[in-house]
C-alpha cells in the first residue's frame, strides 16, 4: 500500500470513527428525549385511541418524543403495574380509564394500589357507551327491549369484551337497574362480542362510542340507547337510557393519563397544562369527537376528584351487580 493510499485509509477510518461517534451521541440524546404512554391492553384497542389522538401535539408541546407502547396481560394489570414502578420523572405515563379500579373492586390483588401508587395527571376526554341489539330482537327502543327481556327471564343473553371489562360492567349495571334476568356471555374482546350479536349468536351488547361508526351501516344491528347523561353529538338521534325510563341511569368513562405517585407536583402541573392546551386544538377536538369523546378541561385538583369519585362508583357498581372474576 502506497503512502497516499495509507493516508486515505487512515483518514477514512478516522472519518468513519467520528461519524459513528456522532451517530451514537445523537442516538443517546434521542433516546434520552423519549417518553412513553403505556397502554395496558393489546394494540389497536379503545384504550389506545385517545393516546393516538394527542400524541403528535403532546410531543410538540413538551419537546419530548412521546411514543405509545402496549403492555397487555392480566386484564391490564401488567402494564399498569409497570407504570406504578417506573421512575417518577413524568416520562412514563399510563393511559387509564374508569375500569382502572375494577380489578381491585372485584377482590383481586393486582400487584399495585390503584389509588395510592398513581397521580391523576390529566383527563383527555369522557366517553359514553351505546346499547345495541340484534335486528331480530323485537325492540326498537331501550324501553321495548326492557319489556321484551322481562317477558323472557333467563332466556336472553348479552355479550361483553370479558369479565370485568367496561362493556360487562355497563351491561350488568343496566340489567340490574332495569331488573332484568339476562345471561352474560364473555368474549376476549369487543369486536368478537359485537360480531356474534350481529350474527344472531347474541341478543345484546353495550360498547364504547369509540369506533361505533363501523356498525352504523350493519343492518343486522340496531342501536337503541346511549348511556350518557345527555345525548351525544356523535349520535344525536339516539336517546339516552335515562330518557327510556331509567331516570337515574348513567354510565360513562373518563380516559386520562396517570403518573407514578411520587412524580413531583411541578411535573404533574406541566403535563396537565400541556394536555389542557392540546385538547382545545381544533384538529385534536375533531379526533376526539370522532371517538365520541367530549373533553372538559380539568386541573389536577378537579381530575383527582373525578378519579376518586369514579373509584367509589365502580366499587359500588361491582358490589351491586355482584360481578366477580368468575361472573
Amino acid at each position: 500500500m502506497s503512502a497516499a493510499e495509507n493516508f486515505l485509509s487512515r483518514r477514512q477510518l478516522m472519518l468513519a470513527s467520528l461519524l459513528s461517534a456522532g451517530l451514537n451521541k445523537a442516538f443517546a440524546q434521542s433516546s434520552g428525549n423519549v417518553s412513553r404512554i403505556i397502554v395496558p391492553f393489546a394494540a389497536g384497542g379503545a384504550r389506545e385511541m385517545p393516546a393516538r389522538a394527542i400524541q403528535q401535539e403532546l410531543s410538540q408541546e413538551t419537546g419530548q418524543n412521546w411514543i405509545i407502547e402496549s403492555k397487555p396481560g392480566a386484564g391490564g394489570a401488567i402494564g399498569t403495574s409497570f407504570v406504578s414502578k417506573a421512575a417518577p420523572d413524568g416520562k412514563t405515563l399510563l393511559m387509564a380509564a374508569s375500569s382502572h379500579f375494577v380489578t381491585s373492586a372485584m377482590g383481586a390483588r393486582p400487584f399495585y394500589d390503584p389509588v395510592k401508587e398513581f397521580a391523576p395527571v390529566a383527563n383527555i376526554g369522557n366517553q359514553s357507551y351505546v346499547l345495541m341489539v340484534n335486528a331480530g330482537v323485537p325492540a326498537k327502543t331501550a324501553a321495548e327491549f326492557i319489556q321484551y327481556a322481562k317477558s323472557k327471564p333467563g332466556v336472553l343473553n348479552y355479550n361483553s369484551a370479558g369479565v370485568g371489562s367496561s362493556t360487562h360492567l355497563a351491561m350488568a349495571y343496566f340489567a340490574k337497574t332495569a331488573d332484568l334476568d339476562i345471561v352474560h356471555v364473555p368474549y376476549k374482546g369487543t369486536a368478537e362480542a359485537v360480531t356474534d350479536v350481529s350474527g344472531g349468536r347474541g341478543n345484546a351488547v353495550i360498547v364504547p362510542t369509540a369506533g361505533v361508526g363501523v356498525y352504523l351501516q350493519d343492518t343486522r344491528l340496531r342501536i337503541i340507547g346511549i348511556t350518557s347523561k345527555k345525548r351525544s353529538a356523535l349520535l344525536p338521534n339516539v336517546p339516552t337510557l335515562a330518557e327510556s325510563g331509567l331516570s337515574c341511569f348513567q354510565f360513562e368513562s373518563w380516559f386520562g393519563l396517570l403518573a407514578p405517585a411520587a412524580t413531583p407536583i411541578a411535573i404533574q402541573e406541566k403535563l396537565n397544562a400541556a394536555i389542557n392546551k392540546i385538547i382545545l386544538n381544533k384538529d385534536v377536538k375533531e379526533r376526539l369527537l370522532a371517538l365520541g369523546m367530549e373533553s372538559p378541561q380539568l386541573n389536577l385538583e378537579a381530575f383527582n376528584k373525578v378519579f376518586l369519585a369514579d373509584r367509589d362508583l365502580m366499587t359500588r357498581i361491582v358490589k351491586e351487580t355482584g360481578i366477580t372474576r368468575d361472573s
